[in-house]
């Protein structure tokens, strides 16, 4: 019964169905098309036709003929079948007619055009076979499309258990984040293109012979290497004698025999932008850029282009991606599966009936032992030892799997001591699983994945110790042992369950990455087989493999340029647009996939954030409550504390001695009681008062700070506020006490009703529980939110329940008592916290205390100079001084803005000594820029004055440090964390090195590591600067985690670096003439060809021979890898998995072992790149986010956290308004905010960057025409401005920056039609170029999508400009030391005259170069090079040319490992935490765009001036124009508004509010607090919230005391007057009504009535008026009295007038009193009688008062608003 509920309700949620409609009607003759195995069928039969069409190309049937006819017979079989297949659905759907017909299905219209292109493809195989159409013809092309069949195999799993307009929602908003990134890409793409179109133009300057003739240029023409070269003298490189430099396409050559890359036009400047963005092969055009052109440019260029198109906006598409995937996952969170725990339990609950009939859920063992082996054999299997046992074993067998090596060819391997040792392992491990499966049974084995995992590797190891399969593919499975060692770390068990746990997402990716490659693979097959001279697509391996090096981008440009060449410049640009589709799609989008699935799998759930906030709180609390290992030594030594003895004392015993810090107590108070004495004695009535005051005052300190040390303090010092301020109003009204009874009667009437209309606001407002409210805005239903929160907090809602109840108010109620008990639950352990964070600092300070008080040694620097020594405090003083220019109110007290306040921020970053420190530490560092090899600071005395500064600077930095703050045994010591310890280290090495300063340094010796080791000085910096500090700090917190993901590649690197010793150990070596192919025949000389160029594309001519040298026969291993050893396979694959130079690798595996060993590296590669390399990414973006806080935070505190940012960046409006009148302004104000205007304008923007295509070059005719029309469009662009000036006023014009850009270019624009008709010459086409680059940065400013996104990577930058200063300073250090051991090394492959490290700024471009993986692993075997093939030196590391191993190994390894992995995938993680932060959705967002503009519109109606301030007073009128969803509706939300006008006031003190302090204001106003805010900012929100509402409640009290109190007295007032003329004129009537006569009346009048109703609604309309003033600060409302009366009153923005008070009469007929027949004078003359008891009248109002603030409720905020 429990199953068929849960499946029932799986199957009521909603499913999206994308996939094809396969239930069809049923008919007779078609009822196979139903059938569930036609679907499958048909589904296998699609990968089949995939097959075919892989295997259909005609270098495959040359190889294999016989595969034409299976082809052919199995694309017709498959024609039948799906022919049959459509022909069934068009007579079932219909073809046209119907809903659902054949043709109007998308699905079926894609199976028919399948089935088409299926007939097409036999067809055009018959006439292959027949020979009428030959098989290298263009008409295999037509096969293209058939690949995309595979879509039919996978599309039945497009099922989405959700609505189909959410999931068109979800790819209609990806799919639009993706086209706009990529016009952003494209942007900057357009721009780096035409700026390389202008500064640089052709390469087409090469060096040749100068017996060169045109067209007659061949190899031997070229210099060796080719090398680009530039006519002009003073800028590029010059030839050498014999070479003379010219024109290749002046001599002869055409375009693609030149190539494609370079900066012709925009077209191929575009082509070569992306190749260079791509990271692959950007360095060598910019050595043939810096050989053109000046060097300064061609730095400048390529080094922002990989700056901001490789590591910035490309980026930008990881960002789309996450963001994505994460709104995707929590959608598909149930399809795809929720996280477990790492650890199954070893019991599971089932249903049993119990004997009295019910049911009960029992645990059942699921471990429990159900083999036949005996009771001590299991107990053993299942102990702890025997698994440790078994780890070791296992352990001790991948150490010797690890240890096996290449012996020699005539070694027999078969028996060696390690196949016997792989014997021993196997029988082992064969005879564990034996025992488990006696020991569990075979069914209880198997039902554990582990083993069957153990189960897998023990079937496999057996078979591979038989020597017939020893060292053959089934070393797989002994290499894979070394996976059973995960468990023995928990931490890592855990952390490779979270990344590849829920391997439906990773294994759905990684499918769909295979089945990507095979399409497209196939697709490139069709396309490019035909294609003679192009042997990358011939065969679907060979198509493959290409398709997967473009995936990996590792020499795709190559590919790229080998097909564009083949193919002719006329199909070069499809074939350049089609690859770089791919290569867009796979790298930017397919990549970014694995890096959003891992960083989802290490996301938390949401209910865990808060539980851990909250555990983290309490560890930090906790850590600040111990104190520093250093300090608790002193608890170790016995106390001695300062003593002092009394000797003047005179007494008849022995005074004992008395603590040193008691007795300075004792004096102090002592000396403080006779200064107060002192002050007295002049008044004694002042001092008195004074006393009092102070013991008040001490005495509200004593119960506050008991209050605080209690649980519910909070509450307990609210209360205590309450009673005081409401007794300190009562007592200011002394006149209030002698009230008469009847005034009395009528205040306490007065409050009933006053209550009563309390309540009745409420509950027409909605805000009862139960009641229908209208639709309120955000700030309203906020504020509504809170008030009840607080009703249940203090259980107002309790306290209602009453008998009578209906069962839905009963279910109510117990829903408000579990929220009461939630909410109560949460305030107790926020306190909780609070108080133990609190305890925790008092603690850490009461032992410090202790231990300087009882340990006299403590915190003396040095245990010399004492705590309060005036050296010490001189010290203090300087080490301390700090520029501060915070400038205070002396009113307010708040800080001043000054005008540089960043300016003086960033003087006052740190103290004045550490910035003397920064700045010679950097002049230290400049001085190193300038070392050499040749160049020593031991042999040239002006680089010493740098070193003997820094050195005494940093002398007398840490004596005045040390004496101020101590070294080590202090609190605040200068060792004390690692960058004191890196201070003292980087002296003592700068120290040792200045007093040594050796001569001879050589090669590998000590003085060579000093002066390694004093490169580190650069490092100073990030001790010096807080923020830097923070950059190291992200950087190694997040340790653990990189290291587990290093511990991970490294095993995986292990397992297949013994499958590739065991594989290929010995076999990659081979003789260097590739026409050797026995060892014994390698010898002798051969000729070898020199590859002259890359780049050019000449073809030899009849009889022409390469150039090319003799050299001798060598049988050696590949120069920079071997299998021979595990040390030598680890460091192949770790640069395989750096994904530099494995094509290499394949190559020479596939060509000395064996084409099917290329499967080994794929696969490396595959799991290296796809999964590694993104681990890599998702791990320090994870890292980075848990830093900052972000990685805790909920979905609704990470959009608080958005919303904070983005309201940092959101400024004033800078437009002016409309002018009022509709005369000339006006009309020119519409046109210039037209959108048709602005679209204009951006289409003319973009017209006039066109005209920058080509270069403008004087002596180039077309030149001329492109600049005239630059002129018109440059006028047109001065008469917008002039436009915008008109219709929006100078003044108005100058606010906005944009406008100011416009004009500022414009004039320049101008400046330039004046020279360029003037001079007319090359530095005027050079500043047109500049004007027009500057006008094509005013587009994003045009274009939403582009200023976000722009936007985006300009906070990237700012907000990581310390990680790239951090990144440099890395750098610097690496050239330092590059120089010291590579500074003479010879050169090599890749160590030539561009990339060496002969100086520091060489070394900074070769570092910069190695970042981004441009061939590093070839200039770290460069500089490798060892003897014989280099010339050593035993005396001085500068005459040697060799270079260093070991070095060469840690330190490109090393700089690799944290520049490329950790460091940049920092910038990846600033690019995705603010992509979020501008990009998001307006469902997503707290405040919309649309309300943030909105607010600049009105914030713009009250800041006329535009000065981006306001008075306070301004802020109401500002509230009451706000409409939508920041409205706030003053006949509702009057206490609200009041809160909201009342903390403006309170924050800024009455002073000037700024535009980002109402938007502050409102954002917290608008959002949930309890759910948005992290801890520390909800208790103080939460607190300066409470003050607000109990200062609102305090005034409001005290108002309406004064308003009542002044109305009693006129009363009072007009009540003597009618009593003295009643005695004076009535004194007979008066004795009339001592003897009342009889009267006929007994009711009494209307008049009376009229009278008495007036007499009462007026305290009431009074106090309304006074509460509906706008602000708190507004007096007038208090102010007014009765003569004001008539006047008219305005209440929110309504004109209203008061009905005129009513005449009042002298006489006893104007009076008209009218008793009826039990109303006696003595009655009324007693209610009229003032002599009553105001006592007991103050008394109880304040009773009432008492009881109305201590109900826990907090309803009286609406009371005091509404009295």
């Amino acid at each position: 019964m429990l199953k068929r509920k849960q499946s029932s309700r799986v199957e009521a949620q909603p499913v999206t169905d994308f996939g094809p409609d396969e239930s069809l009607s049923d008919n007779a003759d078609i009822l196979w098309i139903n059938k569930p195995w036609v679907h499958s069928l048909l589904r296998i039969c699609a990968i089949i036709s995939v097959i075919s069409v892989c295997m259909n190309t005609p270098m495959t049937f040359e190889h294999y003929p016989p595969l034409q006819y299976v082809t052919f017979t199995l694309d017709t079989l498959l024609m039948f079948l799906y022919t049959a297949e459509m022909i069934a659905k068009m007579h079932i759907r219909g073809i046209v007619k119907g809903d659902s017909s054949y043709v109007k299905d998308r699905w079926c219209v894609f199976d028919g055009f399948m089935v088409f292109c299926l007939w097409v493809s036999l067809v055009l195989q018959v006439f292959e076979i027949a020979d009428i159409v030959d098989q290298m013809s263009p008409w295999g092309m037509l096969r293209i499309p058939r690949p995309l069949i595979m879509i039919r195999a996978f599309r039945i799993y497009f099922r989405f258990e959700l609505p189909r307009t959410r999931i068109t929602n979800i790819l209609k908003r990806s799919g639009e984040q993706i086209w706009s990134v990529s016009i952003f890409l494209l942007f900057f793409l357009l721009l780096y293109g035409i700026l390389g179109v202008q500064m640089f133009g052709t390469f087409t300057f090469h060096c040749v012979v100068n017996d060169t003739k045109p067209g007659n240029v061949t190899w031997n023409s070229l210099a060796i290497p080719d090398t680009h070269c530039s006519p002009e003298l003073e800028e590029g490189y010059q030839c050498p004698p014999g070479f003379k430099c010219m024109d290749l396409e002046d001599l002869g050559l055409s375009r693609q025999e030149l190539g494609y890359s370079g900066f012709n036009e925009i077209g191929t400047s575009i082509f070569t932008v992306y190749e260079a963005a791509s990271q692959e092969g950007w360095v060598f055009l910019m050595y043939r850029a810096i050989d053109s052109f000046p060097r300064w440019r061609s730095y400048f260029y390529f080094i922002t282009l990989i700056f901001f198109l490789a590591w910035l906006v490309k980026n930008v598409f990881i960002a789309v991606i996450i963001e994505t995937f994460a709104e995707i996952r929590v959608q598909f969170q149930q399809m795809w599966g929720s996280r477990s725990s790492t650890t199954s339990t070893a019991t599971t609950q089932m249903f049993h009936e119990d004997p009295a009939g019910g049911w009960q859920l029992v645990a059942v063992d699921v471990n429990k032992p159900q083999g036949r082996a005996p009771a001590c054999l299991q107990q053993m299997m299942r102990s702890s030892v025997f698994h440790m046992f078994i780890l070791s074993m296992v352990t001790v067998d991948v150490i010797v799997a690890a240890s096996n090596y290449h012996k020699g060819e005539s070694f027999r391997r078969q028996y060696d001591e390690f196949y016997l040792a792989e014997v021993a392992f196997t029988v082992l491990f064969d005879l564990e699983a034996l025992l488990k499966i006696w020991c569990l049974g075979f069914t209880g084995y198997i039902s554990s994945s582990l083993h069957k995992f153990e189960l897998l590797l023990v079937i496999g190891t057996t078979l591979h110790v038989y020597p017939d399969l020893y060292h053959s593919q089934f070393t797989y499975f002994q290499v894979l042992r070394v996976v059973r060692l995960i468990k023995i770390s928990p931490a890592l068990e855990d952390f490779v369950y979270k990344i590849f746990g829920p391997g439906k997402k990773l294994g759905s990716l990684v499918v769909f990455t295979a089945s990507l490659l095979i399409v497209m693979s196939a697709i490139s097959l069709q396309m490019f087989c035909f294609v003679e001279e192009l042997d990358r697509f011939t065969t679907f391996p060979r198509a493959f493999m290409s398709m997967f090096q473009i995936l990996t981008q590792e020499g795709w440009v190559d590919v790229m340029d080998q097909t564009l060449n083949a193919v002719g410049h006329m199909w070069a640009p499809v074939v350049a647009i089609y690859f770089i589709l791919y290569h867009l799609f796979a790298t930017l989008i397919l990549l970014s996939l694995f890096v959003a699935v891992i960083l989802d799998n290490l996301e938390l759930d949401e209910d865990l954030k808060k539980l851990k906030q909250l555990k983290q709180s309490e560890a930090n609390a906790d850590t600040k409550e111990k104190l520093p290992l250093r300090l608790r030594i002193f608890e170790k030594f016995p106390n001695r504390p300062q003593m002092v003895k009394i000797s003047k004392l005179p007494s008849d015993f022995t005074v004992p001695k008395i603590r040193e810090s008691f007795m300075k107590q004792f004096i102090d108070r002592q000396q403080q009681d006779t200064c107060c004495l002192l002050r007295s004695l002049p008044s004694a009535s002042s001092s008195t008062c004074d006393h009092s005051k102070r013991s008040a005052i001490e005495d509200n300190k004593y119960i506050d700070q008991k209050l605080r040390k209690s649980v519910f303090s909070i509450r307990a010092r609210n209360l205590l506020e309450k009673e005081t301020a409401v007794t300190k109003i009562l007592s200011t009204f002394s006149s209030f006490t002698s009230l008469p009874v009847y005034k009395r009667n009528m205040k306490l009437s007065l409050i009933n009703s006053k209550e009563r209309a309390c309540t009745r606001q409420r509950m027409l407002s909605g805000s009862f529980e139960g009641q229908p409210a209208k639709e309120r805005s955000i700030l309203s239903v906020q504020h509504h939110i809170r008030q009840e929160r607080r009703s249940l907090r203090h259980g107002s809602n309790s306290q209602r329940i009453s008998r009578g109840k209906s069962l839905e108010t009963l279910t109510q109620d117990h829903s408000n008592t579990v929220r009461y008990r939630n909410a109560q639950r949460e305030d107790s352990e926020i306190k909780m916290i609070q108080e133990k964070k609190e305890q925790a600092e008092m603690k850490r300070k009461v032992q410090e205390e202790e231990l300087r008080e009882n340990h006299p040694y403590f915190d003396k620097p040095l245990f010399i100079v004492g705590r309060e020594h005036r050296f010490r405090n001189f010290c203090r003083v300087v080490v301390r001084a700090r520029f501060n220019a915070s400038k205070t109110d002396p009113v307010t007290g708040a800080v001043k803005n000054t005008k540089y306040h960043q300016l003086y921020d960033l003087l006052g970053l740190v103290t004045y000594l550490d910035w003397v420190m920064i700045i010679v530490t950097i002049c230290s560092c400049i001085s190193m820029m300038f070392e050499s090899p040749f160049r020593r600071v031991m042999h040239a005395p002006t680089l010493q004055i740098a070193e003997y500064v820094f050195v005494i600077f940093m002398s007398i930095e840490l004596n005045l440090k040390i004496m101020a703050d101590g070294l080590f045994f202090t609190p605040t010591a200068v060792i004390r964390d690692f960058g004191g310890v890196m201070d003292i280290f980087i002296y003592l090495v700068s120290l040792i090195f200045l007093c040594w300063m050796p001569q001879n340094v050589p090669a590998e010796s000590g003085a060579q590591l000093l002066m390694v080791l004093r490169c580190l000085r650069p490092l100073r910096i990030f001790k010096l600067v807080p923020q830097m500090r923070k950059v190291v700090r992200e950087l190694f917190s997040g340790f653990k985690e990189i290291f587990l993901v290093s511990i991970l590649l490294l095993t995986l690197m292990l397992v297949f670096a013994s499958f590739g010793v065991q594989l290929f150990a010995g076999k990659l070596a081979k003789c260097n003439d590739p026409n050797i192919i026995r060892r014994e025949d390698c010898n002798g000389i051969f000729r070898i060809n020199v590859s002259v160029s890359k780049n050019l594309n000449l073809k030899l001519r009849p009889g022409e021979k390469k150039p090319g040298f003799w050299v001798p026969r060598v049988w050696a291993n590949p120069r920079n890898f071997n299998f021979d050893n595990v040390g030598n396979a680890m460091l192949a694959l770790f640069e395989v998995l750096s994904l530099k130079g494995w094509v290499e690798v394949r190559d020479v595996i596939i060509h000395r072992v064996g084409p099917m060993h290329g499967i080994y590296i794929h696969v490396f590669v595959f799991l290296g790149c796809m999964i590694g390399l993104t681990l890599f990414v998702g791990v320090v973006i994870a890292n980075f986010n848990e830093n900052k806080g972000t990685a805790l935070l909920t979905v609704d505190q990470r959009r608080w956290e958005d919303l904070k940012s983005r309201l940092k960046i959101a400024q004033p409006l800078h437009l002016p308004p409309r002018p009022d009148n509709d005369g000339f302004r006006a009309k020119m104000y519409d046109i210039t905010q037209h959108p048709f205007f602005k679209r204009t304008i951006a289409l003319l923007v973009l017209a006039q960057s066109v005209l920058l295509s080509v270069k403008w070059d004087v002596e180039d005719p077309v030149t001329v025409p492109l600049a005239t029309m630059s002129v018109v469009f440059t006028f047109i662009f001065v008469l917008e401005v002039t436009m915008k000036i008109i219709a929006m006023s100078p003044a108005g014009f100058w606010q906005s920056r944009r406008n100011r850009y416009d004009l500022l270019v414009t004039s320049l624009g101008v400046v330039w039609v004046v020279l360029h008709f003037a001079l007319l010459n090359a530095y005027t086409y050079m500043m047109g170029a500049c004007v027009i680059v500057f006008r094509f940065f005013s587009i994003c400013g045009k274009h939403v999508t582009l200023k976000m996104l722009l936007l985006t990577v300009v906070v990237s930058m700012y907000k990581s400009f310390f990680i790239i200063v951090g990144m440099f300073l890395l750098l610097l250090c690496y050239a330092f030391a590059g120089v010291v051991l590579f500074g003479t090394v010879k050169y090599g492959e890749n160590i030539n005259r561009h990339a060496n490290f002969s100086s520091a700024g060489k070394a900074i471009t070769v570092l910069f170069r190695i970042v981004t993986g441009e061939d590093w692993n070839k200039i770290m075997h460069d500089c490798m090079v060892q003897p014989p093939f280099c010339t050593p030196d035993e005396f001085t590391y500068w005459a040697t040319d060799c270079g260093n191993y070991a070095g060469a190994l840690m330190y490109f390894c090393s700089f690799y490992v944290i520049i490329a992995y950790i460091m940049l995938n920092l910038l990846v993680a600033i690019i995705v935490e603010n992509f979020s932060l501008f990009y998001s959705t307006e469902e997503d967002q707290l405040l919309s765009y649309n309300d943030l503009r909105h607010f600049q519109i009105i914030w713009n109606m009250v800041d006329d001036k535009r000065e981006g301030v306001i008075p306070t007073f301004r802020v109401k009128f500002l509230l009451r124009l706000l409409r939508g969803r920041l409205e706030v509706d003053l006949d509702k939300d009057k206490l609200l508004f009041k809160h909201m006008c009342y903390e403006m006031e309170r924050l800024h003190n009455g002073g000037d509010v700024t535009f980002h302090d109402v938007l502050s204001m409102l954002s917290y106003r608008s959002v949930d607090i309890r759910k948005s805010l992290q801890l520390e900012e909800l208790l103080a929100r939460e607190q300066l919230e409470y003050t607000i509402e109990e200062e609102v409640a305090k005034q409001t009290i005290r108002m309406w005391l004064k308003k009542c109190l002044k109305r009693i007295r006129a009363k009072q007032q007009q009540s003597c007057s009618i009593i003295h003329s009643l005695r004076e004129s009535q004194q007979q009537e008066l004795s009339r009504f001592l003897n009342p006569p009889s009267i006929e009346t007994t009711q009494p009048s209307e008049d009376m009535n009229a009278n008495s109703q007036d007499n009462n609604m007026q305290p009431e309309t009074s106090s309304q008026q006074q509460l509906l003033s706008p602000t708190l600060s507004d007096r007038g409302g208090s102010r007014q009295d009765a003569a004001d009366a008539g006047k008219p009153q305005r209440k929110f923005g309504q004109w209203r007038l008061p009905s005129a008070p009513k005449p009042i009469s002298h006489s006893v007929s104007s009076v008209n009193l009218r008793f009826g027949g039990r109303t006696t004078m003595k009655s009324v003359v007693c209610k009229m009688n003032p002599m009553t008891d105001a006592a007991s009248c103050g008394s109880e109002v304040k009773k009432w008062w008492t009881r109305q603030l201590t109900v826990e409720s907090d309803e009286s905020g609406d009371d005091l608003l509404d009295i």
